[in-house]
């Protein structure tokens, strides 16, 4: 079957070659352990059972973890060995299962998360994306993802098609994100604060790009309300190979982000989390090491 699972439409046979993604049919994730560095309601104490997936349908410019994104690093592994490691978390005391860029693997996720439910899987599971997703492949996931944790990156199509060759990457977000708010309706939290199910989008503030910050928190809170969380991020790191893009080939500066926050508080936004402290910090990038695969 020809790949069609998100905005790119590559067509490729997946089982004879990489898509755009540059990955095949076949599983393959470099990292499967305990991440402490997420939301609080999603890391809460014990940490978010993180599994990274080796990857990208986006391709961004200044992708931190380019790794495994652009250079595909991982280990390829069955679906019967991606179920005993959601159930290896677990057993970790993870308070959910977190799947990180999971887009091209989507239908593998859906029969790998139906066999460890029916072995004693009962943590939610969280669908962290880019947000770059076709409404198709979300619809696929209704009966198998509890929280979904999508980025909202660009609300001008020529800065989507600058830093991550996809011109159409508002519209997709915005139909991709209505589908998942619509699927998991207002956020559910358990007496410990820790989230069940809903909905929190990710807005990381480029340097320089404040404005756009704005515009998209703007369209979140007026279309969504209290119905959703959203997530300002502090934590762009600029990376190698930006040399072509100069403009953001900085840290944010705090005056930048106070300012996207103080829009935000202006507005009436409460639902949300801002990040404080040294977030640009390479030493929140995990180690891509193959741990718990």
């Amino acid at each position: 079957m020809l790949c069609n699972l998100c905005p790119r439409n590559c067509n490729t046979d997946r089982d004879k070659t990489v898509g755009y993604c540059r990955m095949t049919n076949t599983v393959k994730i470099s990292r499967a352990a305990l991440h402490h560095w997420e939301e609080p309601c999603i890391s809460a104490e014990n940490g978010s059972g993180t599994v990274f997936f080796s990857g990208c349908n986006m391709g961004c410019v200044y992708c931190q973890n380019r790794d495994i994104s652009h250079g595909g690093f991982g280990r390829e592994i069955s679906l019967s060995r991606l179920a005993e490691i959601f159930l290896e978390l677990q057993q970790k005391n993870a308070h959910n299962i977190n799947l990180v860029t999971p887009t091209h693997f989507a239908p593998q996720i859906v029969e790998a998360v139906k066999a460890a439910r029916e072995s004693g899987l009962n943590i939610p599971v969280v669908y962290n994306t880019s947000g770059y997703e076709k409404t198709e492949n979300i619809e696929i996931l209704k009966d198998t993802v509890d929280v979904y944790l999508p980025d909202f990156k660009y609300f001008s199509s020529d800065t989507a098609q600058k830093y991550s060759c996809c011109a159409d990457y508002p519209q997709a977000a915005k139909k991709a994100i209505d589908t998942m708010v619509k699927q998991t309706g207002p956020c559910v939290f358990d007496d410990d604060g820790i989230i069940q199910k809903g909905t929190i989008v990710r807005v990381l503030v480029l340097p320089g790009y404040t404005d756009e910050a704005k515009k998209i928190i703007e369209y979140l809170y007026t279309t969504y309300g209290d119905d959703i969380f959203i997530s300002i991020m502090s934590q762009y790191t600029p990376c190698t190979n930006l040399e072509n893009y100069p403009e953001i080939n900085r840290k944010l500066t705090q005056q930048e982000y106070d300012d996207v926050i103080d829009f935000a508080v202006e507005l009436g936004l409460e639902n949300g989390f801002v990040q404080e402290g040294d977030s640009a910090s390479e030493s929140f990038i995990p180690l891509f090491d193959l741990e718990g695969v």
